[in-house]
């Protein structure tokens, strides 16, 4: 008999431990433990309820939910009765109703679901309704509380036969509109198996995590691979961990956990919210990993979070710079376990398309830029190449487009784009839209090929720029996205700050004319809100980049220069000579992990 190809998540369903369990946080100071046995009676009474409505397998099934086990039980119960769980961003990821109604809507037409499962406050989310109403069948809509999923005890049924598509997750939306990738059971059961052994995983090991449990990191990284290993996992929602990053670091100091995944802002947060006198009697002595990636990695990020909690036993040696995306189910490449993080320092100016990078000049520290070393590919089989623009492989030390082959990598879009025929899947691998090099076989991670602009010969980066504005003294604490792209004809970065206007301007207006010197720059400020950004906390460029193309980034004040304008050039209360609409609301808590 075939084995399956999910039996090591299939094992929290026929043989839950129950001296091992997730625990989540209410909020305030308490955690609420649910054991394996106990959220497995759960996925069994989902699969029923499922099967009542007659979800046959290979269907898909959309699962919205909040934080908390009513989704784990939801996303398993969908794979124990065959189908195909989809999760969807909860009603709080987004800034405006409007916005998260075009998602789910959208979500919805790429996956066309069997049914669509909803629970907890995403039960009562008109805009939840509505999509579903608007997708033609409301009967498709399966409401849920917690009593509904755990109170039964749903019995042990048989388990379906692992349906082709395992997992039908959404991209961050980043670079434009969130699409939907399908991963089979086979590339989730690699990437799975990857990370296991990346971290050499025991079922001693606990998980913490704040990550969006419906988003890759948050998902495969944080949710099933600690399930498949059958450890502990403690699980804050985005929010929580906003407003209290100190909770989260006493899961690893005084609670047990071992394993983490966080992007690069994540870290941040706890640098800059997090006093060294709030982790007295805190011990990290056994932290052994602190995965982080999903961006661009700052190093500076990573000295300032080793720094603060060095004296309680953090070893720098746990934090494990990583590259991966959606399309390739989550990890691609990993430094290794018990390694220092190693930096390459490069002169900014050779990172062109097809060319080799340059060591950077130690007389020029401005036109340096350091790059962390994301290390090597991590599953069995897996590839990473480099191309040029044509698709051709380049060598060692090369700038070019990051291709990625291997087990791991999903099947494809489904929806719109794949219907379209266009997808930057073939032959097994995948073309990112990410621009980096490899140096003897170690990724080095530099932008989105969408993100970036030629200057005078040299490459600008929007991740480069959002890096050195928090830099700056007035702005450390403030939200902030760097645009780039052509409007009218003309090329032009837009630095947009949730901030009033201050003198805080004009030390961006000298860093801009130092790194984009020949490019017309805008300053726009505005509220808490007007940088938007993904579910998973990413600044939505391109969707900003519209809006400021079309005037409607919000209510602004804008600082414009062009190559010919002298240094004061002066600020005004529009935007392209447009009347501004309202600001955007404020952004849901993982929205904040930036300021």
């Amino acid at each position: 008999m075939r084995r399956h190809p999910l039996s090591p998540l299939w094992r929290v369903l026929e043989d839950p431990d129950p001296r091992h369990g997730m625990r989540f946080f209410d909020g305030h100071d308490g955690w609420t433990f649910h054991p394996y046995p106990r959220l497995a009676a759960g996925a069994f009474e989902v699969a029923a309820r499922l099967r009542d409505r007659g979800v046959a397998p290979g269907c898909a099934v959309a699962v919205t939910a909040t934080q908390g086990p009513e989704f784990v039980s939801a996303f398993l119960g969908t794979l124990a009765a065959g189908a195909t769980p989809a999760p969807l961003a909860p009603p709080g990821a987004f800034q405006q109703r409007a916005e998260y109604r075009r998602h789910v809507e959208r979500a919805l037409a790429a996956v066309r679901p069997s049914a669509v499962v909803a629970l907890g406050e995403a039960r009562q989310a008109d805009d939840v309704l509505t999509a579903v109403g608007r997708g033609g069948d409301r009967a498709r809509l399966l409401e849920l509380t917690a009593e509904d999923v755990f109170a039964r005890s749903g019995a042990p049924t048989g388990l379906a036969v692992a349906p082709e598509r395992a997992l039908v997750q959404f991209t961050s939306g980043s670079s434009g509109p969130p699409k939907a990738v399908a991963v089979s059971s086979e590339a989730l059961a690699a990437n799975i198996a990857a990370i296991h052994r990346w971290l050499r995983m025991g079922t001693d090991d606990a998980t913490a995590t704040w990550l969006p449990l419906h988003h890759d990191m948050g998902l495969v990284g944080c949710l099933l691979t600690p399930l498949a290993n059958g450890g502990d996992v403690w699980v804050m929602k985005p929010q929580q961990f906003v407003r209290s990053p100190v909770e989260w670091l006493r899961c690893f100091g005084d609670r047990g956990a071992r394993l983490t995944a966080s992007p690069g802002f994540g870290l941040a947060h706890v640098v800059r919210r997090v006093r060294p006198e709030a982790l007295q009697g805190l011990d990290f002595g056994d932290w052994r990993a602190v995965i982080t990636g999903a961006e661009r990695i700052d190093p500076d990020v990573l000295r300032g979070f080793a720094g603060l909690l060095a004296p309680h036993g953090f070893s720098s040696r746990a934090l494990l710079p990583a590259y991966g995306l959606a399309e390739a189910t989550l990890a691609v490449t990993g430094a290794g376990l018990d390694d220092e993080p190693g930096t390459l320092r490069v002169d900014r100016r050779s990172l062109v398309v097809g060319r080799p990078v340059r060591p950077a000049d130690t007389e020029d520290p401005a036109g340096t830029l350091e790059l962390v070393d994301c290390g090597r590919p991590l599953a069995d089989g897996s590839s990473v190449l480099v191309t040029d623009r044509v698709g051709r492989p380049l060598s060692d030390g090369h700038v070019g487009e990051i291709v990625v082959g291997g087990p791991s990598v999903a099947l494809g879009h489904v929806g719109t784009d794949e219907a379209a025929g266009r997808t930057p899947f073939s032959g097994g691998q995948v073309r990112t839209g990410d621009f980096g090099f490899l140096r003897l076989g170690r990724l080095y991670v530099v932008g989105r090929l969408g993100d970036s602009l030629k200057c005078r010969a040299t490459t600008v980066f929007a991740e480069d720029l959002e890096a050195a504005v928090a830099r700056l003294t007035g702005l450390r604490h403030a939200g902030a996205a760097v645009l780039l792209g052509v409007a009218e004809g003309v090329e032009t970065a837009v630095v947009v700050v949730e901030r009033h206007p201050g003198p805080w301007v004009a030390e961006v207006r000298r860093l801009l004319r130092h790194r984009v010197d020949g490019i017309t720059t805008v300053v726009v400020t505005g509220p808490r809100g007007t940088v938007l950004r993904t579910s998973s906390g990413k600044p939505r460029r391109r969707v900003m980049w519209d809006a400021h193309v079309a005037g409607r980034l919000g209510r602004t004040v804008v600082d414009q220069a062009d190559p010919d304008a002298g240094p004061d050039a002066g600020q005004r209360d529009t935007m392209n000579g447009r009347s501004a609409p309202r600001p955007a609301g404020r952004g849901a808590a993982v929205e904040a992990l930036s300021r």
